[in-house]
């Protein structure tokens, strides 16, 4: 991201602060503006011409290239694993944990410890986890029961 006086081109289209749009001004003039107005100049595109720029308040433009650098970064899947017989207060714990890790932007990955008959209780689990946790996070696949163990994915809204 291109800032202040690293803009190189002769002319930019320019926005103003509130978003009103100012035509193609010269770097100089739109310079000028901004340091009248305390904001930066913020080129937002090199790939256009005369490159769109925005007048930005002072800090607001690195929060924003942190904010598009945060949603570049792929979300992350945490494992969280169960087994069948879980004490309620346990299930409460990790039923907290997963919502915290839904809230933050990573996806839970839900796998239950299977041994003999238990496929269907821990299908039941499983499922009282996803309507509990409907409200942050969605499935991403159905329940998958394979060998020993089930798991299934949610994904944050």
């Amino acid at each position: 991201m291109l800032m202040n006086e690293k803009i190189k081109a002769s002319e930019v289209s320019l926005t103003g602060v509130n978003g009103e749009d100012l035509g193609i001004v010269s770097t100089k003039e739109a310079l000028k503006l901004a340091k009248a107005l305390k904001v930066d100049l913020v080129c937002t595109s090199l790939m256009s011409f005369p490159p769109p720029c925005k007048l930005i308040g002072s800090g607001q433009a690195k929060q924003e290239a942190q904010q598009a650098r945060k949603k570049e970064q792929p979300s992350k899947v945490k494992e969280i694993r169960l087994t069948p017989q879980i004490e309620d207060h346990d299930l409460e714990t990790k039923r907290s944990q997963a919502e915290r890790i839904l809230r933050g932007g990573d996806a839970v990955l839900f796998v239950v410890k299977i041994s003999g008959k238990e496929g269907p209780q821990a299908k039941s689990l499983l499922e009282t986890l996803m309507k509990e946790l409907g409200a942050v996070g969605r499935k991403q696949t159905g329940i998958q029961l394979s060998g020993k163990q089930a798991a299934v994915q949610l994904d944050p809204l």
